[in-house]
């Protein structure tokens, strides 16, 4: 930080601040003729910049989100996909159609842990305007126990490894009911768990409250569509369960099609990420000041 952004970030007064209990998500500070926002969701994602930083770093950069979301998009394609196919009549054995998924949950990994790297190396907000140094060692999880973003993105990249093990052991399932479920529903379970509480922290992380209603906001629908998505996902894998003996034809197709719902509204997520990337979010973070009043530029 040198003595340009000392100056500058010494003139920094927050105002304002909230977010939904235990967290701070959401910071307004006063600045000469003018107010900076600070919100948790944009910080860890680099969509703006600091007040006279100067540089980021390659993974706030728009590129580096836009692929991750063409990952996530990928990877919820797929899982459409093999969700259409156990449900309308195919020529594919169910062999091939668990293939499909397990090619889906790859992508999605890949795309969890760009997310968690993103968060895991994006420092905490002090209110100084200090551009990310560039000796800064590289975290692979990094610990930031105050940032619901850092717990959103583990626990989401930890949900896509669970679904790792539960597409791969069901391409050659068990004969054995209990042994399909304990490693095909549980680990499935465990995933949809996670993917929910992820759901949710991304949610109020960008809502800045337990619970927000934002339609004008392109973040807020981007969280509550993947909100969406971890519902059901979350139905599919719970009623996915193997009994001892024989099952309802309509609990498969139940689950089948809350499948593909989860993974449409994924597939929309991914798509406004993208679209996310390449937009300008350099005005929505300052606050100008006219007639004594702060009003959006």
């Amino acid at each position: 930080m040198n003595g340009t952004e000392q100056a500058f970030a010494a003139t920094m007064e927050e105002v304002h601040r909230k977010g939904p209990w235990p967290f701070v998500t959401y910071r307004r500070f006063s600045l000469p003729g003018e107010h900076f926002v600070w919100r948790s969701r944009r910080h860890r994602k680099g969509l703006v910049r600091l007040p006279q930083q100067s540089s980021q770093p390659f993974w706030h950069r728009p590129a580096y989100n836009w692929w991750t979301g063409l990952s996530f998009a990928v990877g919820a394609f797929l899982f459409m996909l093999g969700s259409l196919l156990s449900l309308v009549p195919t020529s594919l054995e169910s062999l091939q159609i668990n293939l499909i998924f397990f090619a889906g949950s790859v992508p999605f990994t890949i795309a969890g842990y760009l997310q968690h790297f993103q968060a895991a190396n994006t420092p905490e907000f002090t209110g100084n305007a200090t551009p990310v140094a560039s000796d800064q060692p590289i975290r692979v999880i990094g610990w930031q126990p105050a940032n619901p973003g850092w717990w959103c993105t583990l626990t989401q990249f930890v949900g896509t490894v669970a679904f790792n093990f539960n597409t791969f052991d069901a391409i050659n399932a068990p004969a054995v009911w209990y042994v399909q479920d304990f490693v095909i529903w549980v680990p499935g379970m465990i995933g949809s768990v996670l993917f929910l509480v992820s759901g949710y922290l991304a949610y109020i992380e960008a809502g800045h409250a337990h619970w927000s209603f934002k339609p004008f906001e392109m973040e807020w629908w981007i969280v509550f569509i993947n909100l969406l998505g971890c519902v059901a996902f979350m139905i599919s894998s719970t009623i996915a369960f193997t009994p001892k003996g024989a099952e309802p034809a309509w609990i498969l197709q139940t689950s089948n099609a809350n499948l593909l719902v989860g993974a449409f509204c994924f597939f929309v997520g991914a798509a406004l990420l993208m679209i996310e990337a390449r937009m300008n979010w350099e005005k929505t973070a300052h606050l100008s000041v006219s007639n004594g009043q702060a009003v959006q530029s």
